[in-house]
């Protein structure tokens, strides 16, 4: 959680008064962290307005994660400066961006930061201002804008509240009235865009999106947010004390000297806390070292510095206070962690190939097929925008060809490839690892030109038809077919096409329909994790039998969610 290092009064204790004016930093951040711990208890709410009934819903799961992100970055902060808090804040939820919902969330608030710019605080006007550009920036991350989401319910709660500002305004009114018009938003979704009226259900990210808000608004109006550690998963664990010893030993040479940091409280005792002198401070700290940082928030100083002596920073520090925190950490070490990171680093070329599987054999397979680097994922497991960008750097090629093979997943790709600068980064929009497989499997990757290898995967992916199979964990009627809760349906590209109480059946019911197209004769089946061996011997024989002029082959995929995906050639 967002801490305030400032010493507490009485003051900040109180909820803010209702003829609040002025949103500063420290309100900002309790607020980011009210939306969360708000989204986060209702996340799974939000996973079950899926428009299909199957469980793959993780819209909840993708935003919670997402602002989480934000907080996390937040933790350190020590200012009350709206704009820098804001510009944290954003810039962990770009990174942190799951599924089109997160970065679309990522995008909504990275556009208020810019809002923010200059500004250390915002009046309702402000704020205003600021939402607007949020929401412009929202609709802009996405190619073609969809009415009856996210998109919608941000913009008109916000035209609303913007409306409403009075010369009397407050940042309480400002926020009751957005909480107000989010609602009556969320609830006409259904009447905009049919697939969600024909479900049964509002848009799920729009959901997710008042959930935050409403956590922004109960801070507002004193509630009290739970304090719940957040913990964002790292690239990878860091080393323990004892393994970095194993590279500093009796006759190393100390040649970087040690990062030190620390926290101090001033007290009365020792020293005029009003009048205490950082600049001499920061002169003291120049003489034995340097990357020198120091500041003053109320009676609490922070420093940083690069010394040999860290001992002398200590001893100087507590003439004047007492330490709250404390790290020392030896660069010479840090220095020998970067080397290793460089030497293990594969040798630099002109291609490489990022792709997100999920399932032991269908990573294999992609593996087999060429692919540098595999990010884990798939339907309920998107990978961040920051996971994107720790394998670009993996594969250190000059130009990366990256496969989402997922349609939720390819907002975070294309914005990790955006952000990332040492490679020309190609996303190929795979909406499954049928039409990435296909892709990889066609593609002259001895061309000197990208674009033309682009060009021949995408054109690859058109001859692709992809079917799944899936349990339907509610009642539906869907392009007419009549849904019972427990069933397996079937569904081809993104329409339910058949209803069965047997899951072998509904296989190949599906695998028949996928194979009626007469420009498909190849039908590659992966086997799910929840699928067996004597369900697949069925349907094989079945399929031999009554479809033999098919080419068919069968891979144990080890996927969730879906006990079996066709990919038809």
């Amino acid at each position: 959680m967002f801490r305030s290092k400032k010493k507490t009064t009485d003051a900040d204790k109180k909820a803010p008064t209702p003829d609040l004016k002025y949103l500063g930093g420290w309100l900002m951040a309790k607020m980011a962290f009210g939306g969360a711990a708000r989204l986060r208890s209702n996340a799974e709410e939000v996973n079950k307005l899926n428009v299909f009934p199957v469980p793959d819903g993780d819209t909840g799961d993708n935003m919670r994660m997402t602002i989480e992100s934000g907080i996390a970055a937040l933790e350190n902060l020590d200012t009350d400066d709206l704009a820098e808090v804001m510009r944290v804040f954003s810039h962990g939820m770009l990174l942190g961006a799951r599924g089109n919902s997160g970065v679309i969330l990522s995008q909504l608030f990275a556009g208020i930061a810019k809002g923010f710019e200059g500004s250390e605080g915002a009046d309702p006007a402000t704020l205003g201002r600021a939402l607007e550009m949020g929401v412009q920036q929202a609709y802009s991350s996405v190619m073609t804008p969809t009415e009856g989401t996210i998109l919608t319910v941000a913009r008109e709660a916000v035209e609303y509240a913007v409306k409403a500002i009075t010369p009397s305004s407050t940042i309480r009114t400002f926020f009751a009235d957005l909480v107000k018009a989010m609602h009556e938003s969320l609830e006409r979704t259904p009447e905009i865009l049919s697939v969600l009226k024909e479900a049964g259900v509002v848009d799920s990210g729009g959901a997710g999106l008042l959930y935050i808000i409403e956590g922004f608004n109960s801070v507002l109006n004193g509630e009290e947010v739970p304090d719940e550690p957040i913990r964002i998963a790292s690239e990878s664990a860091p080393k323990t004390a004892f393994e970095l010893a194993a590279s500093f030993g009796p006759d190393s040479k100390m040649e970087y000297g040690y990062c030190t940091e620390l926290m101090i409280q001033l007290m009365n005792a020792k020293v005029d806390i009003d009048s205490f002198d950082v600049d001499a401070l920061k002169a003291f700290l120049g003489s034995i070292g340097d990357s020198v940082v120091a500041f003053k928030t109320d009676s609490i100083v922070k420093i940083h510095v690069h010394t040999f002596t860290p001992e002398k920073v200590f001893a100087h520090c507590h003439a004047f206070g007492e330490f709250i925190s404390v790290k020392v950490e030896n660069m010479s070490l840090q220095h020998t962690e970067i080397e290793a990171k460089e030497e293990d680093a594969p040798a630099p070329k002109k291609y490489g190939i990022v792709a997100v599987t999920n399932g032991p054999g269908i990573e294999a397979l992609y593996r087999e097929l060429g692919t540098d680097e595999i990010v884990q994922g798939g339907q309920t497991q998107n990978p961040s925008t920051n996971d994107f960008i720790a394998a670009f750097r993996k594969v250190n090629a000059e130009h990366i060809f990256v496969f989402p093979n997922n349609g939720n997943i390819l907002m975070a790709a294309q914005q990790a490839a955006n952000i990332y600068e040492n490679a020309t980064v190609h996303v190929i929009p795979s909406k499954n690892i049928g039409t990435g497989y296909v892709a990889i499997s066609s593609a002259d990757m001895t061309n000197e030109d990208p674009d033309v290898i682009e060009e021949e995967m995408k054109a690859a992916m058109q001859t692709v038809t992809a079917g799944y199979v899936s349990p339907s964990i509610r009642d539906a009627e869907m392009n007419g077919v009549s849904i019972t809760k427990g069933d397996t349906i079937g569904i081809i590209e993104k329409k339910i096409v058949l209803s069965d109480p047997d899951r072998g059946c509904a296989a190949y019911r599906l695998a028949v329909k996928l194979l009626e197209d007469p420009s498909k004769f190849m039908l590659t089946v992966f086997r799910g994790k929840d699928a067996t061996e004597e369900e697949e011997a069925i349907l094989r024989q079945c399929l031999e039998e009554n479809c033999p002029s098919a080419e068919v082959y069968f891979i144990d995929g080890g996927q969730d969610i879906y006990p079996y995906i066709f990919v038809a050639e």
